[in-house]
């Protein structure tokens, strides 16, 4: 996240505790092979055989374990909460559990919901909006077993029609850095008001906090952290909110779990601090001062969002001599290809779903269930066979996946994260060949033409066609290739997502 060391907390009486939110964005990239639905082995997390059994073991497990997610405020990612309900049931459940313990402490739960696929929003059409963020409800209210109160967008990236999206699904509140509104509240909570008479909740979190903990500075000393987040609560009253990647704890900063749970347990103990979450302390916030948008913007690059879609200048490694002019054309490819595959299941659909709009519709709340595809396919199957029926959800599913903005992230389209979408293109492409070849078959040179236009800085791969032809020409899944770690610091160095 850019640094933003800005404190926007304000006494309302020296008598009355501060209310203090800590947030945790919890989040992985899927890494699923698309035609297995499994977990490729991924050498550089060495000795795990992942990184996301290296990330739980240093991170999630520990958490769990002491408890945190009772008092630290958290959104979980769907891609993440699946494959932990699958691989490591009582992590997950820890984060459940935590959700209720904290609504039995303070009348609301500490869980925030995430749109499902981890896109750029302000990039994305109405419907494809429209679409992750209602699956995205439907799997947090299948995992948590409650409507969520609030929603964290990916990267925080925003835009007005982003948040109109959000106040039409009922979502009170989302979550944004200082540098995303012109004038920062006094109290760290405001309002954006909408179109239609509507508007929604914004908590902006203290930059100096967050940051400050992200690059590890506060983490440092024995009590930092803690000595920073009384000083910044400047007496009494008011929200201070502090909001990081969760990764940060036990991951990102070897330790850092020990060290928040040091601060919770201090933070208890204070007469000054009351520890909440966003949607207990906005219960109790009354009148909110009107925001206005700095849009788009996101908290990990400095030029709105343009990282997921141009060469801005962001990028992991600028010490290095490379490019990245192939994110534009990388995602014109497969835009232009999820309008063909929309097309595709507009016309393939009817006949063999019962009810096509429906099926994609509640497509979000099954995506995470042990029985998955198969049993949702069964149900809006409109012939006696559900196999037809299982390769258009498939399609749907890979087309949404197929936006994940970890692809656009890095710096080079021959990373792990850009063939982790380009398999979804393929797998997509093939599950389209068991109904439409031909179709299908029109579809992918097109596809491939696209991304011929995205340069590789690998001359020896020469572009992301290249990419596509080694990994996918022969039809088979995902390789290994050389997966990196998929929590990663942002160009400043703090871990994004």
């Amino acid at each position: 996240m850019p640094p933003t060391p800005e404190a926007h907390a304000v006494p309302v009486t020296a008598a009355e505790p501060t209310a203090v939110v800590l947030h945790g964005h919890f989040y992985q990239p899927p890494r699923e092979d698309p035609w297995t639905g499994r977990t490729r082995p991924e050498p550089t997390a060495a000795p795990f055989e992942n990184w996301n059994e290296r990330i739980t073991a240093e991170c999630y497990a520990p958490l769990a374990a002491a408890g945190a997610f009772e008092w630290l405020s958290f959104d979980l990612g769907p891609t993440l909460a699946r494959w932990l309900e699958r691989e490591h049931p009582q992590v997950h459940d820890g984060f459940v559990l935590g959700d209720r313990a904290s609504r039995a402490r303070l009348g609301h739960g500490n869980a925030v919901a995430q749109p499902y696929h981890h896109i750029i929003l302000p990039l994305a059409s109405r419907r494809e909006k429209e679409t992750e963020v209602r699956w995205g409800l439907r799997d947090f209210e299948r995992r948590f077993g409650r409507p969520a109160e609030g929603m964290w967008l990916p990267e925080t990236a925003v835009d007005t029609a982003t948040l109109e999206v959000l106040a039409a699904a009922e979502i009170p509140f989302t979550i944004l850095a200082p540098h995303q509104v012109v004038d920062p509240p006094a109290g760290g909570v405001g309002r954006v008001r909408l179109g239609g008479g509507r508007e929604i909740s914004v908590v902006v979190y203290d930059g100096g906090l967050s940051h400050g903990v992200a690059f590890g500075a506060l983490l440092d000393g024995r009590d930092a952290w803690f000595e920073a987040l009384r000083a910044a609560t400047g007496g009494g009253g008011g929200l201070v909110a502090l909001a990081t990647d969760g990764e940060t704890f036990g991951h990102h900063h070897r330790g850092a779990d020990r060290r928040l749970m040091r601060v919770i347990t201090r933070a208890r103990r204070s007469r000054a601090l009351r520890l909440e979450n966003f949607a207990s302390a906005l219960a109790r916030a009354g009148e909110l001062p009107a925001l206005t948008l700095r849009e788009p913007s996101s908290w990990s690059c400095a030029h709105g969002v343009e990282r997921w879609r141009s060469d801005c200048g962001c990028r992991m490694a600028p010490h290095l001599d490379s490019q990245q002019r192939w994110r534009a054309p990388l995602r014109a490819a497969l835009e232009q290809l999820a309008a063909d595959l929309d097309d595709a299941y507009e016309a393939l659909a009817p006949g063999r779903l019962s009810e096509p709009q429906r099926a994609v519709t509640e497509l979000g709340g099954v995506l995470g269930e042990p029985e998955g595809l198969g049993a949702f396919a069964r149900d809006v199957s409109a012939t006696e066979s559900d196999e037809e029926a299982l390769a258009l959800l498939e399609v749907v599913r890979d087309r949404a996946a197929m936006f994940t903005s970890c692809a656009w992230f890095f710096d080079d389209v021959t990373g792990i994260e850009p063939i982790q979408v380009l398999g979804y293109a393929a797998h997509a492409l093939d599950r389209l060949a068991t109904l439409a070849p031909t179709r299908a078959a029109e579809l992918e040179r097109t596809f491939v033409e696209g991304l011929a236009a995205a340069p590789a800085n690998d001359r020896g791969i020469g572009t992301a066609a290249g990419v596509y032809a080694r990994e996918f020409g022969d039809g088979s899944p995902v390789s290994t290739g050389n997966a990196g770690d998929g929590v990663r610091p942002t160009q400043d160095g703090a871990s994004s997502g």
